[in-house]
């Protein structure tokens, strides 16, 4: 392509094509159908797409058969000008109605290398194009990664298209608008701009629009881009961005005034402004009965506190608070720990990073034999270690809890920073005990309470607090009694109340 990106479209139609060949590279999936003047032989119209990204049969047994129609009646009238040319184009403008004008070269790869098919004609200083875009995408099916019992079980694809439209079957409103750009310099990739206009604050809404529109970069293959250039906090462990591959997560957080950012050729869904409570929400949790969801969202964030803490208590008790423990168990402990030649961090650590490589590894390996070999491997790792001395039996018990703890989020995003900071509060027990613990809490709440999301509080509601949201937090009052939407991200000028 050239580096002009103003340079005209040529009344001739072959110099057009000429150069469209030229600055593809002569490329085979580049397909040039002309239409020639029975009377000159002169090119008079042709079409150009990109075979696998337009619907061959629409070019076919539409478009190309309407320009012959054309080529033809201005060959036959007396007065065949430009005028007649552009009378006739107009006519194929109305019996296609998504067809508009391209002005110049830059703007004709870019739709040319999105899937659409372009319309030259001679004599004329624009071209046309036409959205017949379609190509093989996959089908939508259950999700792999979020998974409920009870609720809808599709999920996004990666098809903008059809992610859209997921989200259009569930809400039937038109406050529901879509703003769409192009980022990428070499791969002009449409993302999608999603809000409940009237809902979702103003504020929020331009801010996405301008960090998304200061993104300069080459590419943008996955939503972890987006995610990536537009968080507030890019030195932060923890994820102020959610996203999501479920169409009733993401209408339900449409609903609450969020904003959606949807990225062709993904299946994750971005949701701004966020809070740290919605990464320990599951859909599942609004569709089963309050008390019974309360209860599954207490023990996540129970379990969270045993994956983040179990092994950097039990390393503090054993080094520097042995008091504490019953004088039975702590026998029972100083006799297990007689033959370990190691202290209680380096054994921690060391338990801790092999189950990390066994759990990676049984991510990356085939999915037929990757879980087994993960939880096979684990077994005898762990069992052969007790057995060498290596380790203590309690400290396997203590590493199988804690990894077993951290697959009880919902989030997977939330459970990378959970397993990092793990090693911090290790280290911190192993070095001043249960006060180490208590001031890496400490900074770590600090720490939390300082995050934005786009500009609100990741700890809301808790800081500030906001004690009319905080009948969906830690737990989950009966839809009976929720009246109001979420204060946070609303716009200031919305109706809070809400239908039961």
């Amino acid at each position: 392509m050239p580096d002009d990106a103003t340079i005209p479209i040529d009344p001739n139609v072959e110099i057009n094509l000429e150069r469209i060949m030229k600055d593809l590279g002569g490329s085979d999936d580049v397909v040039i159908r002309e239409i020639q003047d029975d009377g000159t032989l002169i090119v008079a119209a042709a079409v150009v797409y990109i075979d696998g990204l337009s619907d061959t049969l629409a070019i076919n047994t539409y478009i190309f058969d309407v320009l012959k129609m054309m080529v033809r009646n201005v060959t036959q009238d007396a007065h065949g000008d430009n005028s007649d040319t552009e009378t006739l184009a107009k006519e194929l403008l109305t019996g296609l109605g998504s067809i508009k004008t391209v002005a110049d070269m830059a703007a004709l790869y870019e739709n040319l290398l999105s899937g659409e098919a372009i319309i030259l004609f001679n004599q004329q200083h624009h071209a046309y194009r036409a959205d017949i875009r379609q190509w093989k995408g996959r089908d939508v099916t259950e999700s792999t990664n979020q998974t409920s019992i009870r609720g809808p079980r599709e999920s996004f694809t990666e098809t903008l298209r059809t992610n859209t439209s997921l989200i259009r079957r569930k809400i039937k409103d038109p406050r529901l608008w879509l703003e769409t750009i192009s980022i990428g310099r070499m791969t002009k990739t449409d993302v999608t701009i999603m809000y409940m206009n009237g809902i979702a604050k103003p504020s929020v809404i331009e801010l996405v629009r301008s960090r998304l529109n200061a993104i300069d970069i080459d590419s943008i293959l996955d939503s972890g881009y987006i995610e990536e250039l537009i968080e507030d906090n890019k030195y932060s462990l923890f994820p102020t961005v959610y996203n999501s591959e479920l169409p009733d997560t993401t209408a339900a957080q449409l609903l609450e005034g969020k904003v959606a950012i949807l990225v062709d050729g993904t299946p994750n869904i971005l949701l701004v402004p966020t809070q740290l409570v919605t990464f320990f929400q599951s859909a599942e949790d609004y569709y089963q009965r309050a008390y019974y969801a309360t209860l599954l969202r207490l023990l996540r964030f129970s379990t969270v506190f045993i994956s983040l803490l179990l092994p950097s208590i039990y390393i503090a008790i054993t080094t520097f608070h042995r008091d504490m423990l019953p004088a039975s168990l702590l026998i029972g402990l100083a006799a297990q720990r007689e033959g370990v030649p190691l202290p209680a961090f380096i054994e921690a650590l060391v338990m801790e990073v092999t189950f990390e490589i066994l759990r990676e590894a049984g991510l990356r390996m085939p999915r037929a034999i990757g879980q087994a070999v993960s939880v096979v491997g684990t077994l005898v790792i762990g069992q052969a270690a007790v057995e060498a001395g290596i380790v203590s039996a309690a400290m396997v018990i203590v590493v199988s809890v804690t990894a077993i703890s951290t697959f009880t989020l919902p989030a997977y995003s939330m459970s990378i920073p959970v397993r990092l900071l793990r090693f911090v509060f290790m280290g911190a027990a192993a070095s001043f005990g249960l006060f180490g613990i208590a001031m890496g809490l400490f900074v770590l709440l600090l720490h939390l309470c300082a995050l934005r999301s786009f500009g609100e509080p990741f700890m809301s509601p808790f800081s500030p607090y906001r004690k009319a949201d905080l009948e969906d937090t830690l737990v989950r009052l009966p839809r009976w009694l929720v009246f109001k939407r979420p204060e946070t991200s609303l716009d200031e000028g919305s109706d809070r109340i809400r239908k039961r």
